[in-house]
């Protein structure tokens, strides 16, 4: 029996004169079928190619990311031809997108705790013109960079225990000194803690710090330390320093009456030579001594070590002594190095830096406790020392430059009272609280010390007497 389609063309056929046998005709029909089929199906085939050409080749640009941080794209996509589209694979960035009238935006943020960084696979699956039900959907393949957190880089190595001058890769000290008379008086607070490029290598932390407080005569000490990083024991030599100059300090204000009878003198007259030189001469005792016997001690720390020079131990030293007396409070200090040491007013908004840093014979040089020239000259050295009487104040602060640099850039921002007052709220709003009688301010400080600045990676030590 024939179909219905077989009948209508015998009888066109036959209205022509032509007579096919069943064989003939099932040929015709398979002929033409077939024909009729592979020509849509090439059709169908050229659009889509048309489409898939025009995808491939689209501008699809997606700029790279960093794991931790905000991302976003705005990528423009429209194609003719295409009728829909998804992005798959930003699940595994914790990404997403959204069509807009232009193409699409990805946006979210990476974070450290999910990937490392990389580069992650995406694929952009699109339904183009003529594709029927069923019919799987085209796809480009597209990559998205996420360039890791630097931080997650860096590797932390404790410091092998026999190296040689073994220190804890961190240090913090607090000292609470109970009200007089009434009185809240100030605390002191500090910490340490290893750099960055010291902890990814396993190398030993350089710098070091020793804070003071004498009950019976009420001065306190406070001296912070910079072993140089490209001297082999620098550590050890910040700690002699640091170690040297406060025990002298102690021995030499432990009788400590004719010294305050002299800035009792100053006080009431600032203007007397005499009493200048009074002051000048105490301060040389007591503080520039106190310099001078670290170096001497450090020398001597170096004689003592075979095949080691004087060199091998070099280190800055911040050194402060002070009091409060009724009239105010007398602040002697000794500076050599870099770093910074202030006297810091928030309710004034002022700065008062007790020296500058030192500049080396090169560019981006430091002098050091170690070199014999900073004690050859006795007026050059003086300049190092500094006396100065204050009303009251907000802190008084010692750091290495691993706090001064990334927090001030400049030797010239050190003089400038705003980026004190940025230092101070900086603190306060990660977690720092400055307040009467907390012992948990030294964990808080060394926490703070962990902050991230690219580029600054040394040793950070900080000392605040608040």
């Amino acid at each position: 029996m024939k179909s219905h389609i077989e009948r209508f063309l015998l009888g066109i056929l036959h209205r022509n004169g032509i007579q096919p046998t069943q064989y003939e005709l099932d040929d015709f029909i398979n002929r033409e079928v077939c024909g009729l089929w592979n020509k849509v199906a090439k059709e169908r085939m050229d659009e889509r190619l048309i489409i898939k050409n025009a995808v491939d080749t689209a501008n699809i640009i997606l700029p790279n990311g960093r794991v931790g941080e905000q991302y976003k794209a705005d990528v423009s996509f429209c194609i003719n031809g295409v009728l829909d589209y998804i992005i798959e694979g930003l699940d595994a960035v914790k990404l997403a997108y959204e069509k807009t009238a232009k193409g699409f935006v990805i946006t979210g943020t990476a974070q450290p705790e999910d990937i490392k960084g990389g580069d992650f696979p995406l694929i952009l699956r699109y339904k183009p013109k003529g594709l029927l039900e069923g019919e799987e959907w085209l796809e480009r393949k597209l990559t998205l960079i996420l360039n890791p957190d630097p931080k997650t880089l860096w590797k932390d190595i404790p410091t092998p225990r026999d190296t040689v001058y073994y220190k804890e890769d961190s240090q913090m000290q607090y000292v609470k000194v109970e009200e007089k008379d009434g009185v809240p008086c100030k605390d002191i607070v500090a910490a340490s803690q290893r750099g960055r490029s010291h902890a990814h290598e396993g190398k030993p932390r350089d710098d070091h710090f020793l804070l003071h407080y004498c009950d019976k005569t009420e001065w306190y000490i406070i001296a912070v330390a910079d072993g140089a990083g490209s001297a082999k024991y620098s550590r050890e030599g910040s700690k002699i320093a640091c170690e040297t100059a406060v025990a002298h300090c102690k021995a030499a204000l432990a009788d400590s009456s004719e010294f305050e009878n002299v800035i009792r003198q100053f006080a009431d007259n600032a203007e007397s030579q005499e009493s200048r030189k009074l002051v000048g001469d105490e301060i040389y005792r007591i503080v520039g001594n106190a310099a001078l016997k670290a170096h001497n001690a450090i020398k001597k720390e170096a004689e003592r070590k075979e095949d080691a020079k004087l060199k091998d131990y070099a280190t800055t030293l911040l050194l402060a002594i002070c009091k409060r007396f009724e009239f105010g409070w007398a602040v002697a200090s000794f500076w050599v190095g870099d770093g910074a040491m202030c006297i810091y007013d928030a309710e004034k908004h002022s700065a008062d830096m007790l020296g500058m840093p030192d500049e080396g014979e090169f560019a981006g040089q430091t002098r050091f406790l170690t070199m014999p020239e900073i004690f050859a000259n006795t007026a050059s050295f003086y300049k190092r020392l500094r006396f100065k009487i204050y009303p009251d104040f907000t802190a008084l602060m010692l750091m290495t430059d691993g706090v001064s640099d990334p927090k001030f850039e400049t030797d010239v921002n050190l003089q400038n009272p705003e980026k004190w007052d940025a230092l101070w709220k900086d603190l306060a709003e990660n977690g720092v609280e400055l307040t009467d009688d907390n012992e948990k301010s030294k964990e808080q400080l060394l926490n703070w010390l962990n902050f991230w600045d690219r580029g600054n990676h040394d040793d950070r030590t900080i000392a605040i007497l608040y």
